[in-house]
């Protein structure tokens, strides 16, 4: 739809922290993601509309240009080092780490580590500039899991509060990046739709300024 700008979301915390700023932005969706079962959403300005995908896949649409712009972790940004994408915006919510975790009693660990993630650009990364050989297996969730029965030594995974880990006997060990969500712009719909996409960005930053101020 050449007149009218596309937001990718994905439900959840991300979403819930980025609806303040939109709101500041003068931006408020009419439905809710959460008792809705549509995928594109209308907001209270008949230019913008909200589409809700994986949190997964937001680079992915905006880079194609299923949606003009995107809001996405910096830890799933990570995955995808290549993507054609503008990052003019850190807008400091959704804030956590991307961390190693193991086993209490394993924290000493020897040879060739065994590490389940489902961050594996990330985490090849990271092992490959501490110059330490890894076997990486992929997961998608409950990562948790894999060191108790023997899955895997280390896990990386994003890490907030550690009550997770604790709970399971883990402990996070090794720190790899801090994380918080970005805006991202479609590089075409940067130059197609420039002022409304400027507008919308410093719209943005200044609902950021305020939220630090209060």
């Amino acid at each position: 739809m050449p007149n009218t700008l596309t937001l990718a979301l994905s439900k959840g915390r991300i979403y819930k922290e980025t609806l303040p700023l939109l709101k500041a932005a003068g931006i408020e969706p009419i439905d809710d993601p959460e008792t809705s079962r549509k995928l594109i959403l209308d907001t209270n300005q008949p230019d913008v509309r909200l589409i809700i995908v994986r949190a997964s896949d937001v680079p992915s649409y905006v880079e194609y240009g299923g949606a003009d712009l995107g809001v996405a972790g910096k830890d799933v940004l990570l995955e995808h080092p290549h993507a054609e994408l503008y990052e003019p915006v850190d807008l400091r919510i959704a804030c956590c780490k991307l961390m190693t975790a193991g086993r209490v009693d394993d924290v000493k660990k020897k040879g060739r580590l065994k590490v389940a993630t489902k961050f594996v650009e990330s985490t090849r990364q990271f092992y490959a500039e501490k110059g330490q050989q890894v076997d990486i297996i992929k997961l998608y969730g409950s990562m948790e899991l894999a060191p108790l029965v023997g899955l895997a030594d280390r896990i990386v995974d994003v890490v907030d509060t550690g009550n997770t880990l604790r709970a399971n006997g883990l402990i996070p060990m090794e720190h790899i990046a801090d994380i918080s969500s970005r805006l991202v712009v479609n590089k075409a719909s940067m130059k197609m739709k420039h002022a409304r996409i400027q507008k919308f960005i410093s719209d943005i930053r200044g609902a950021i300024e305020a939220q630090e101020n209060d």
